[in-house]
């Protein structure tokens, strides 16, 4: 095979891969579900590239309000490379220990809330212990890795543990260990990686499950929709109302931080 050939039979393996998890998406989408019909969010947080997985759950076309996009900047700012806000930077600050607290420091966070963290490797500081202090607050966590080079890589958190174990439910991008997944005659390193389109795959999937079951309560989603679908006037009031939805439900993440809280009361 060429190398094009290559990319796209690995790929195919990648949808075979998140084909075998329909029973954990499906999990995960119940507890998602949940969560937004209770009027809350569901937390969704990468660093680095993972920032695409947060950016393809909400808010893009086919999309619904419910998930809370979590991005830093200085972790996922990709465009300078070098210089002021490169990727020197954002390495470093990815292993910074405490950096997560800081983060959810911003949020009046619930029992009823839900989150999915995204990390390929699972081992830098800063998702790890998003989804720990997530944990220790009673939150359920979805962690989608890949899996194989989760397992082939060190964690960077000086006690050794990995995305994984602050993990409720683990779902697979499909990717292999180091990523890439196109070996080249004549190059010692492989190219093109493949956690991207394995992460789309799962992500999609657990939206496509969550909007059945909202549905399914009586309580359909206001989608993201193009305009060519369903005309101008239409996919503007779609957008005006998630939006507002959006708005309403970030309010409460907002409403009572630093007043003290007895049990897990919420407005």
């Amino acid at each position: 095979m060429n190398p094009l050939e290559c990319y796209m039979s690995r790929c195919r393996d990648l949808i075979d891969i998140v084909q075998t998890q329909s029973e954990t998406i499906c999990r995960v989408a119940d507890r998602f579900a949940k969560t937004i019909l209770a009027g809350r969010m569901v937390h969704v947080f990468g660093s680095g590239h993972s920032r695409m997985m947060v950016e393809e759950m909400w808010p893009r076309y086919g999309s619904f309000p419910g998930f809370n996009p979590m991005v830093e900047l200085s972790l996922s700012y990709h465009h300078s490379v070098v210089g002021s806000n490169g990727q020197r930077q954002a390495m470093f600050l990815e292993n910074v220990s405490g950096f997560a607290a800081r983060i959810l420091r911003n949020y009046d966070l619930s029992t009823e809330d839900s989150a999915l963290v995204v990390s390929s490797s699972g081992c830098n500081v800063v998702p790890t212990e998003i989804a720990e202090q997530f944990r220790s607050r009673g939150i359920f966590v979805a962690a989608l890795v890949s899996t194989e080079h989760c397992q082939a890589s060190k964690s960077n958190r000086s006690d050794g543990m990995k995305l994984i174990d602050f993990a409720d439910a683990i779902l697979d991008t499909g990717a292999p260990v180091g990523d890439s997944m196109v070996s080249l005659e004549g190059l010692d390193t492989p190219v093109a990686p493949g956690s991207t389109v394995g992460g789309c795959l799962v992500v999609n999937g657990i939206k496509a499950e969550v909007g059945q079951r909202l549905v399914d309560a009586g309580q359909p989603p206001q989608v993201l929709t193009a305009a060519v679908l369903v005309g101008a006037e239409r996919a503007t009031a779609l957008f005006e109302s998630a939006y507002d939805e959006h708005s309403r439900r970030l309010a409460k993440l907002y409403a009572c931080l630093g007043k003290p809280m007895y049990g897990d009361q919420r407005p």
